[in-house]
This record gives structure tokens, sequence and C-alpha cells, in this order.
């Protein structure tokens, strides 16, 4: 028979915003619950140096998030291993459902669920996902040691994704489609400097080109955004890093969303549109998509619950 947990607050998502949620309600005696989701410890476990975390000069991104997930077990905070497949928010108490068959029941909620790895949308990426197309620099970068990669995106995700394929790649092209990046400047200087690093500026990708069997990628078609002229470009892998969207569909239809599925939360707090649910991190925020302004929500969003079923008696 399915189990049922039944909580004052449940906590959907286990980064920064996540696990900080769970520290502060612990501490407010709310026994919280926090559902982990299918990536225990959200986008920092993918990220390997993390320069601007406070009090840590240098700090390993899953390590972090390990210390995150630690302190929040020892403050009393219940962490599950599971992925919520479905919540209704209609009526109280608020109902999620597991995949793993365990239904859990809350008096209030807090979304953490952050955001997920934008992807171009060409039948030819969706093609070699997995066989040379990837999303994740820090999960595959290692298996193009002495190899040829292309990176594609202009934004802080992209320079460090390309400045980390150069500790196993013998180059890494760079496709951007302006002629600047949006990344910060101190990132852009590490790019530049280093010789195997290559910028394709004015370019979009039009197709990733590959071998059938076994699946493989050998190149890109790029396009200049302004002549139209086309560029082979060789490659043996192919990172797409331009950027991130709220993973937002537990709220879909439910909660008011805005800037292309951000949840809408009220200014300078993290009630949403439905009284007693909470929003907090990388699904809200569409402007600073930090990892220490997301822990900074998910500490207002356990304050904002715990006043929120003081209220409620």
């Amino acid at each position: 028979m399915a189990e049922t947990k039944k909580t004052k607050v449940l906590i959907i998502g286990s980064g920064p915003a996540g696990y900080t949620a769970a520290v502060y309600s612990a501490r407010a005696m709310l026994q919280p619950v926090l559902v982990q989701g299918i990536q225990p410890g959200g986008q920092l476990t993918i990220t390997t140096e993390v320069e601007n975390w406070p009090g840590e000069t240098h700090v390993q991104g899953p390590d972090l998030m390990v210390k995150m997930e630690e302190h929040a077990r020892a403050m009393g905070a219940e962490i599950v291993g599971d992925h919520i497949s479905s919540l209704d928010l209609s009526r109280r108490p608020f109902v999620a459902q597991g995949d793993s068959g365990t239904r859990y029941e809350a008096e209030a909620v807090i979304l953490a669920t952050g955001a997920q790895a934008k992807w171009i949308g060409l039948p030819s990426e969706e093609k070699f996902k997995g066989f040379g197309v990837s999303a994740c620099a820090t999960c595959d970068g290692f298996f193009y040691r002495g190899k040829q990669v292309v990176v594609i995106g202009g934004g802080n995700t992209a320079v460090e994704e390309a400045l980390f394929l150069t500790n196993f790649a013998t180059k890494v092209t760079l496709i951007h489609r302006r002629d600047t990046l949006r990344a910060e400047k101190i990132m852009q200087d590490r790019l530049f400097k280093n010789p195997k690093v290559e910028v394709l500026w004015d370019h979009t990708v039009e197709e990733v080109l590959g071998t059938e069997a076994p699946l493989g990628v050998t190149g890109v078609r790029a396009r200049h955004v302004d002549t139209g002229a086309e560029t082979i470009v060789p490659c043996d892998g192919f990172f797409v890093a331009i950027g991130h969207a709220p993973a937002s569909e537990l709220a879909k239809d439910q909660l008011e969303l805005h800037n292309g599925g951000y949840v809408k939360v009220e200014p300078g707090s993290t009630r949403t549109s439905v009284p007693g649910v909470f929003a907090a991190g990388d699904l809200t925020d569409h402007v600073y998509r930090q990892a220490v302004t997301s822990a900074g929500m998910g500490c207002m969003a356990a304050l904002d619950a715990e006043r929120f079923l003081a209220g409620e008696g």
C-alpha cells in the first residue's frame, strides 16, 4: 500500500534555495520534508568551481551541496530521495504525488525546483544527445580528452563550460550569435587569454553533423547571421550553453507565472498567487540567478511559511 507522508511544510527541490528553506523551517520546529527531485543538489552539482560563495574563496559545487544537505539533516529536516510528478494546489492540505508512489500532504509548500538547461531545438541536436551532444561540460568533459569540441552561447554558462573543457580538449570553439559576450568581464578575460579557445562571432548553429553507426558527432554547420555564409566546424563534441528555463511544470495552470514561465511572487516576499504556497530560487528569479540569492530566497520562503502557519493557528 502506498505511503502517505503528512507534514506542515513540504519543500520541493534541493538546490541552495531548497536546502536553506529546510534549515530555517526545521529550526522553526516545522519538521519539514524535502523531496530532492531528479537532480539532488540542483545545478551546483554540475558546476565544478564556485568562487562567489561568501566565506569560501574556492569550493567545488558538489561539495557545497553535500554540506548544505548535511546541514539541513542536522537541523532535523527529513530529506527524501523522490521526484514529485504532480501537485494539487487547489485545496489544503496540498497534495503532491511522488514517483515512488508516496503521497505527500502539506499545510504549506515551498517550491524550489530551479531551472533546467535550454536546448536549441534542432532535430540533429536531439538525435545526438548523449552521443556527442551535451548540456553539461562538467558531466561529460572527461570524454573529450585530446579532442576538439564546440560550445554555443555567450553568457557566463557558456564561458565557464568552454574554460572547463580546455582541461581536456585540444581546441574549444565558442560560437556566439553576436559580436560581444554577455559573460562577466573577468570570465571573458580568462577566455580570451586561453590559447586553446577560438571564438566564432556572429554565427548560429544550423545542424549537428555526425556518423550513423555508431552514432557520433563529427562537426557542426554554422551560419553567419548577416551574410548567410556557412562554415563547417569539425568537432567531436557539441556543448549547448544558451541558458536555462524555469522548472515550473508543477505550477503550470495553478500559480501565476510571468517572464516565460517563472513563478510570480509578491514583491519583497516569496508568496505566490496561492496562499500557503511559496517559491524561491531560480524558479522565480529571471534577473540574478545566483546561488547566494537562491539561498537568501530559501530563507525568506521558510520565514514566510512559518508566519503563514502561525496565522492559521
